[in-house]
């Protein structure tokens, strides 16, 4: 990963999201955007985890996890490439989760003083950048 996308990724040690799934949903983040495209390699585990202070097997856990949903190849002394992606079809329960999840996000940035425009604006945007 260059070092203006590491900027990109992010964690927060004194969350109480573990940091694996930090870094995993972070880095989902960025291949749902099209930051790194089927072919990429993504950075190496020890890189990576030196660039975000954190031990190899935290981003070593998070690797795993997208390459078992699918986004990356995994093999050993070859790193994570980046793979496409076959198409999912979202659950009845994934559905729920996700707006309940949504929900929880929302008030959330109401609390800290966004207001409702804000908020949907936001959310607009974002589906336009997933539509490219």
């Amino acid at each position: 990963m260059a070092n203006d996308e590491t900027t990109v990724l992010r964690i927060d040690l004194a969350s109480p999201t573990p940091a694996y799934r930090q870094i995993a949903d972070g880095l989902r983040a960025l291949l749902v955007h099209g930051v790194f495209k089927p072919g990429d390699r993504l950075p190496t585990v020890r890189q990576l985890a030196i660039d975000l202070t954190v031990h190899h097997n935290t981003v070593a856990q998070a690797y795993r996890l997208l390459a078992e949903e699918g986004w990356l190849d995994l093999r050993r002394h070859r790193g994570a490439t980046v793979i496409e992606r076959r198409s999912q079809r979202a659950s009845a329960a994934s559905q729920q989760n996700f707006s309940q999840r949504l929900r929880e996000l929302t008030a959330r940035a109401v609390a800290d003083g966004l207001d409702a425009k804000a908020i949907a604006r936001q959310l607009d945007t974002l589906a336009d950048e997933l539509n490219k």
